[in-house]
């Protein structure tokens, strides 16, 4: 058994995270990574309120094991969905983007366990000062929203700046990955991609083979989706996006902001809310925060009505490495086994240096 701080502090049995992923990361799939020992985490970003709820209630009559509940800190309900976590009972909190300090005040005063995404040294810091618990190091060769710093680099960086457990992310898919996560430093991996290539993602078959049929050149990273970098499997539907015009881009964008407020509900003066909470402490043009309306609408065109031709799908580059779809269960399980036995061979390598040995 690998131990680490990280299981130690989750109170799981395998140093293995998935990530929140929307439209993906529901009951299912975090019930499912729980179970097998893992710690599944919901994506409350694209569910309502009382969607969470009932998706909290749904884990736990599938699993006693933790689990967590990713959320939004610049959501304009995002204290509303922190007292849901805490009402819930729910173990674990993590951040999709920059979480606020009072935010992780609350749930750590409620006992909740706090973690944090991060994509450079200084995150790191400025929330490990704050009082979060745990950090995720996500490398350039992530999927969805990412930095500049490849993973190789930024997680020894992340790893020497602050003392709570670094959980590595970017690229990792076996044990391979997961051994040498724990060689840098790391108390474990975090996986987006892998998860979503399981028996238990409820993505749609067809979205799957696409994803599977990718190589490692297969993604790109663009701003013109949503107006921040996001790395996207390569489709002409995102090709076509990458290279469209402003004006084109912002017409795009008038048209999905329109249609998303019809199917969200939402009235124009709380879109227009929404849209100044993303853009609050950023430097994102209101152009920029108009082009992020295009995400709900067109995530959800792959990942819930399975149209990869008519959506967009995030992705890591580590997708050209995959070839299957196990269950949870079996792709832990061999990622555990895999990892135990890398670390035994370098184990032998270090004996065998030592002077005296045979």
């Amino acid at each position: 058994m690998i131990r680490t701080r990280l299981t130690e502090l989750l109170g799981i049995s395998h140093p293995i995270v998935a990530t929140g992923m929307g439209h993906v990361s529901g009951p299912r799939l975090t019930s499912a990574v729980s179970a097998a020992g893992g710690l599944g985490i919901l994506a409350s970003a694209t569910m309502s309120t009382t969607e969470l709820r009932i998706s909290i209630d749904k884990v736990r009559e599938r699993t006693a094991a933790p689990f967590g509940v990713n959320l939004r800190a610049d959501a304009a309900d995002a204290r509303e969905r922190a007292e849901l976590i805490i009402a819930g009972k729910v173990p674990v909190a993590s951040f999709a983007q920059a979480p606020k300090q009072e935010l992780i005040a609350m749930l750590r005063d409620a006992g909740v366990v706090t973690i944090a995404s991060v994509g450079a040294r200084r995150h790191a810091e400025k929330v490990a000062a704050w009082g979060i618990d745990a950090v995720i190091a996500t490398g350039a060769e992530g999927g969805g929203h990412v930095g500049t710093v490849p993973t190789s680099l930024l997680v020894p960086q992340v790893v020497d700046a602050v003392d709570v457990p670094v959980i590595a992310a970017g690229g990792f898919f076996d044990g391979r990955g997961l051994a040498a996560a724990l060689a840098y430093g790391a108390a474990g991996i975090a996986m987006g991609t892998r998860f979503l290539l399981t028996s238990d993602s409820p993505v749609a078959d067809a979205v799957k083979r696409v994803y599977l049929a990718s190589d490692v050149t297969g993604t790109l990273v663009t701003s013109r989706a949503d107006g921040v970098p996001h790395r996207l499997l390569r489709t002409p539907l995102v090709e076509r996006l990458d290279q469209e015009g402003r004006l084109s881009g912002l017409l795009r964008s008038a048209r999905s902001a329109t249609a998303f407020r019809r199917a969200s509900g939402l009235t124009w003066p709380e879109l227009i809310r929404q849209g100044q909470a993303v853009r609050h402490g950023t430097e994102l043009t209101w152009a920029q925060v108009l082009m992020a309306a295009n995400t709900p609408i067109l995530l959800r065109a792959a990942m819930v009505d399975g149209r990869p031709e008519a959506g967009l799908m995030p992705s890591g580059q580590v997708t050209g490495l995959i070839e299957d779809l196990p269950s949870c269960a079996e792709l832990i399980g061999r990622i555990m086994t895999e990892a135990e036995r890398r670390l035994a061979v370098l184990g032998g390598l270090t004996q065998a240096g030592r002077p005296g040995a045979e």
